[in-house]
């Protein structure tokens, strides 16, 4: 994987999230202030999921 790859991937997300924003800041604002009140453990199971899905799709696709 490439510097520019990783850029890349980093400016998909920022776009998707700026959307996410841009279309429904009501729910955006109403998830984060649900985000606050979730515990930790939970918090840190949820990110250890999505880094593993992530690397797991990057890695699909460098195959594919």
């Amino acid at each position: 994987m490439s510097f520019t790859a990783l850029l890349q991937g980093i400016a998909v997300v920022l776009a998707l999230e700026g959307l996410a924003y841009a279309i429904a800041p009501g729910f955006m604002r109403r998830m984060l202030a649900s985000l606050a009140e979730t515990p930790e453990a939970r918090l840190r199971l949820g990110g250890l999921i999505a880094a593993v899905g992530g690397i797991g799709l990057a890695w699909l696709l460098k195959l594919w």
